[in-house]
């Protein structure tokens, strides 16, 4: 689940907010010449994703498409016979593989007859979501959370509404063009560079082009909220924790303080580097408190959920990513030596060192 962060000061570097409205449905926002904002509705708590237009040539290169349900087609129909009235979609970007920005692809690249642009490792997972269903996968999935120490009833209903959210995709082209780590594109006038990261997707794409000091940066790096980090019974021991400080390192050194970020929810802001360091911290917070809960006994993941995510109560959609949220924790926790697993009765649980 996404969650909120604390809005605090980390450095000299202040965030900024230049639109602290966004679009409404039948709308959409220019933040720089040629690039343009529109925000579609999600059926969950978090209610929306922002979509990017950016110009190319005759027509728009697209950022991500929306969730995979009519509501989203009914969206994209009223503003495509409003706004952005006879604009052409000349290809279509998306970002990673989860639903709320995969979901429409193949509805996009139908109506507009234009390409995929992926990384690799983003489609065929968009696949495997699309495929997912098998009895041998919820299989594995079931033994996944009752290793965790989730009982029988929540682990039915974590593989029921919990994991239907994968499944609303539309039918996926056949084919994609790929992008990678390091690539140069070029968008209309402006070049921009792929950046690739995991912790959040597995390989999500994200683009800088320097000469604007514009950065797209997906899901990696929100205004508000904290993007999900988890991990799941396809990799049960994936540091993918890890690998999201990782990243979040990697963009400090790469990027300048001044860039605009236009992140895949929230608000359009400034200060880029104090958001990293308040996400960085979020995550230390999280081990600390799971550090302090398994000092004296050894703890499930189930029993630790609460202790991380103490303010909400959680729904079956919420309870499955705090699930693989708290596993990531754990995860990391081992890899960095401060926790130990051990299995008592088939059950996973973690000891401070």
């Amino acid at each position: 689940m996404h969650s909120k962060t604390d809005t605090v000061q980390s450095s000299a570097e202040a965030l900024r907010y230049p639109w602290e409205q966004h679009p409404g449905p039948e709308q959409v926002v220019e933040v720089r010449p040629g690039v343009l904002w529109a925000r579609l509705k999600l059926p969950f708590r978090l209610n929306h994703v922002n979509i990017y237009l950016l110009a190319d040539g005759d027509g728009y290169a697209m950022i991500d498409a929306g969730f995979g349900n009519e509501e989203t087609i009914e969206a994209w129909t009223k503003l495509f016979d409003g706004p952005l009235k006879g604009v052409n979609i000349t290809r279509l970007i998306v970002t990673h593989s989860h639903p709320d920005h995969v979901g429409l692809a193949g509805w996009i690249v139908e109506r507009f007859n234009c390409p995929l642009v992926m990384s690799q490792v983003e489609y065929l997972q968009s696949v495997y979501h699309q495929n997912r269903g098998t009895e041998e996968r919820r299989e594995a999935q079931r033994l996944f959370f009752r290793r965790h120490g989730m009982d029988e009833s929540l682990t039915e209903k974590l593989l029921g509404r919990g994991q239907d959210y994968l499944k609303r995709v539309s039918v996926l082209p056949p084919s994609y063009r790929r992008i990678s780590h390091g690539d140069d594109i070029v968008i209309g006038t402006r070049r921009f560079k792929v950046i690739t990261g995991g912790g959040h997707a597995l390989d999500q794409v994200m683009l800088y082009c320097a000469d604007d000091k514009l950065f797209l940066s997906a899901d990696q790096v929100l205004s508000k909220i904290s993007p999900n980090v988890s991990v799941w019974a396809v990799e049960p021991d994936q540091n993918s924790l890890g690998e999201y400080l990782a990243s979040l390192a990697s963009l400090t050194t790469t990027l300048p303080y001044d860039v605009l970020v236009l992140p895949g929810h929230g608000v359009p802001f400034y200060g880029l580097k104090t958001r990293i360091k308040q996400l960085a911290d979020h995550h230390e917070e999280r081990c600390r408190l799971i550090a302090e809960a398994c000092r004296e006994v050894p703890q499930t993941s189930r029993a630790l959920v609460p202790v991380v995510f103490n303010k909400h109560v959680l729904d079956e959609h919420q309870m499955g990513f705090a699930a693989g949220e708290l596993v990531a924790h754990v995860n990391y926790m081992i890899v960095e030596g401060r926790l130990t697993a051990e299995m008592q009765d088939g059950v996973l649980r973690f000891r401070t060192t």
